[in-house]
């Protein structure tokens, strides 16, 4: 892949960890579009902490990617790409259209990171 495209990828990557840092933020401060998106696909407030912690997992498991272990930081870009697969398809289960777009957004961000730790890794 060429220079450029690696680039963009990257972008993607550490536009990933900055979004889920701020999103891992909301979940712990128990933000009130996050208490709200929680309950309108039926996850209760107890579950935050735990969504967190796998989320938090990623952004760290990306940024040890990032500085040098690329196979962690695939391996954590697959596990946000999972986890926002499941946001996703919670959101097709209980019929919450309307905001969809943000797990759909993160699960892009998420295969941005993928692309680049597959194409980056030797």
């Amino acid at each position: 892949m060429s220079d450029t495209g690696t680039a963009m990828w990257l972008v993607g990557t550490v536009a990933c960890v900055v979004a889920n840092t701020f999103v891992v933020a909301a979940d712990l401060g128990r933000a009130r579009f996050v208490l709200a998106n929680s309950a309108e696909v039926g996850l209760r407030p107890e579950t935050l902490p735990y969504l967190a912690v796998l989320k938090g997992a990623g952004v760290i498991g990306l940024m040890v990617g990032l500085a040098g272990i690329p196979l962690l930081g695939l391996a954590a870009s697959v596990g946000l790409v999972l986890f926002y697969l499941c946001a996703v398809g919670a959101h097709i289960r209980t019929s919450v259209f309307h905001n969809i777009v943000f797990p759909v957004f993160f699960l892009t961000l998420a295969l941005s990171a993928a692309v680049y730790f597959t194409v980056s890794t030797p």
